[in-house]
This record gives structure tokens, C-alpha cells and sequence, in this order.
């Protein structure tokens, strides 16, 4: 249902997609699709949430569960997974127009709970790394998390006008590396 909600939108425009014609290309009966989605607002808020929870499953195989690789390796995978370098090649599509639709399906509250979820995502993959010099608190969290998250979004606001795509996520990664390898100094 959610590729061919893409497939409608990459095709046709926001003002091409309906629950009616995403019905019809998913094969789905168009009342059923009105049970979970009675508008194409509601669509787009369940395609987000969808790409969300496939982000948090991701951070949680690929990184916090991944025993057989340093910490500098599990956190390079964290931060590639956080901005979006590989999601074309597992069919999440997140951009500048999902963006330009957040005012029409997001509130402040959804927000809040999405970071709260990518924080709760970083701390455990971090403190799963047994060789971390220093697990990170709640606050140094917070701010890797803001930094690359909030990077991405505006990244894609700005349409190609910044790096291109894998110089940033190695610059990243760069920086969240030496953010977590930092000694203990008093500020």
C-alpha cells in the first residue's frame, strides 16, 4: 500500500494522490483503505510513521544488536541509517516533500515522540557498544540526535544545495566519532 502511495505521489503529485487511487494500484478495496486511512493526510501520516519504525527496526539490527563490530563501525551504520543513506535501496522515500507535508499531518507532539523514540534508539545502540570509551548521557544524546536528524531535514529543504549525499554522511559520521571519543574536560 505504502509503494504504491509513493508511486502515485512520484508520478502524479500530491494533487494526484487519493485513497481511491491508491486503493486501486495497491489492489486493496477502497473501503477497506478508508477504514485506516480516510484521507490522503492520514495516508501520508501513516507512510511517515511507517518509514519512522523501519528507521528505529534498522538502528536495532544493524547496530545495537551487531556484537561483531567495533563501536566506531556500529556508530558509522548508526549515523548512515539516521541520514537516509541508504533508503533508496530499502524503498524509503523521505524528502523535501514529505517535509512540505508535516504542518498538514504532523503535530508538535508527533514530533516530540519521534525524537524521543530516535533518542531511545541511540542510547541503546551506544550503550551497546562494550568497547565505547565513554557511554554518552542522556544530554549527549540528545544533541547527536538533533545535530544529525535536524542536519538531514534541512539538508533536504535546502534540495541539493549542500554536499552531496555520501561527503555528508561521512562528515557525520566524522563528527559524531569525535564526539563520542572526546575525554571528559571540564567546560
Amino acid at each position: 500500500m505504502y509503494d504504491a502511495f509513493v508511486r502515485i505521489w512520484r508520478r502524479d503529485g500530491w494533487d494526484g494522490v487519493t485513497t481511491r487511487a491508491v486503493a486501486l494500484e495497491a489492489g486493496f478495496l477502497v473501503g477497506t483503505l478508508y477504514e485506516y486511512f480516510p484521507s490522503k493526510e492520514a495516508l501520508a501520516s501513516g507512510y511517515v510513521r511507517h518509514t519512522v519504525e523501519t528507521m528505529l527496526a534498522r538502528i536495532d539490527t544493524e547496530v545495537t544488536q551487531r556484537a561483531d563490530a567495533d563501536w566506531r563501525t556500529r556508530v558509522r551504520r548508526l549515523v548512515a541509517i539516521a541520514c537516509g543513506a541508504d533508503d533508496e535501496a530499502t524503498g524509503i522515500v523521505f524528502d523535501a516533500d514529505i517535509i512540505g507535508l508535516e504542518p498538514r499531518i504532523a503535530e508538535p507532539k508527533h514530533h516530540r515522540r519521534v525524537f524521543e523514540e530516535f533518542c531511545e534508539a541511540w542510547r541503546r545502540a551506544l550503550w551497546a557498544c562494550p568497547d565505547l570509551p565513554t557511554a554518552p548521557d542522556a544530554a549527549k544524546v540528545q544533541a547527536l540526535v538533533l545535530a544529525v536528524w535536524g542536519a538531514r531535514r534541512y539538508r533536504l529543504l535546502l534540495q541539493g544545495a549542500a554536499l552531496q549525499p555520501a561527503q555528508w554522511v561521512t562528515e557525520m559520521q566524522v563528527l559524531c566519532l569525535a564526539a563520542l571519543d572526546e575525554k571528559e574536560t571540564d567546560a
